[in-house]
């Protein structure tokens, strides 16, 4: 029998863990019907079950742009995580009984309420690579095309992330975009009430190639920000476009028309500022 608490080997040549440069982030979670999303878990993460919010499961889409400092340079990555929110099924009696709200606010201190990740699409074939070896992700290319908030543009909170299929040739430094949209959402946010949230490290569960389940842990280092979308579910609209795709298929079967529960955001604060010029006086 292995040991249920060893650790899982770190590949080579990565280094763990994996520093973030920059973050930029929003979430949304869905509330819906278990039954479909407790069939799917059963068939990608046997180990784990659904977290229960007074009778739904919970869904969450979680869309990242972040930068990583090498030592040979850098190098950005966009991908959106499609997952399940669940626990370890040995840990159910450690967990106290949580609502939703609750739950968006950071009051799982066992983090063992985490996401059981079902598709991860990504434009970063190193990042493709780095998350099926390390955390059993089931990782795969992707495009994305996104409107964010930002202090180089328009003031407001609005967000816009569509993602559409791509294909990778090994060796190759990128990813091949294809004519094909998968998915995409809109979240208005601008005006609507916000609470900094202590929600992290955020458990990621994976299964690796032997079927035994992995969770991995992430830190963010300044708190969140949750929206209640309650009485604004409007503000929230998600479109499936390709429903025969494999990621299509489970929003269409797990979320359909369900309105999105709430938000979370996080951004990093810039490090620097190049300001505008000023004309020198000419000399004579």
């Amino acid at each position: 029998m292995t040991d249920p608490l060893s650790l899982p080997p770190v590949a080579a040549p990565y280094q763990l863990p994996f520093h973030y440069g920059a973050l930029h982030n929003i979430g949304l979670d869905f509330l819906v019907d278990p039954a479909p999303v407790r069939k799917t878990l059963a068939e990608h993460h046997p180990d784990l079950t659904a977290a229960d919010f007074d009778g739904l499961a919970c869904v969450t889409l979680n869309y990242q742009l972040y930068f990583a400092q090498y030592p040979n340079g850098g190098g950005i990555t966009q991908e959106i995580e499609y997952s399940i929110v669940a626990h370890p099924t040995t840990g159910a009696d450690r967990l106290a009984r949580l609502t939703y709200e609750q739950y968006a606010h950071g009051h799982d201190q066992t983090k063992l309420l985490g996401i059981a990740r079902l598709h991860v699409l990504c434009d970063n074939p190193l990042a493709i690579e780095a998350g099926t070896r390390l955390y059993g992700e089931p990782k795969y290319p992707a495009w994305f095309g996104t409107t964010l908030p930002s202090l180089n543009g328009p003031a407001g909170d609005v967000w816009t992330v569509a993602c559409g299929q791509a294909t990778h040739t090994p060796g190759a430094p990128a990813v091949d975009p294809q004519d094909r949209a998968l998915f995409s959402f809109r979240a208005d946010l601008d005006g609507l009430p916000r609470v900094p949230v202590n929600n992290t490290p955020i458990t990621g569960y994976g299964t690796d190639d032997t079927g035994r389940p992995l969770a991995g842990p992430m830190n963010v280092y300044q708190p969140y920000q949750y929206i209640s979308l309650t009485g604004a579910s409007e503000r929230a609209e998600l479109t499936v476009h390709d429903p025969a795709s494999p990621v299509g298929a489970d929003l269409t079967a797990h979320v359909g028309d369900t309105p999105a529960a709430g938000a979370w955001t996080y951004q990093s604060a810039p490090v620097a500022a190049h300001n505008r010029p000023y004309y020198v006086p000419r000399a004579g």
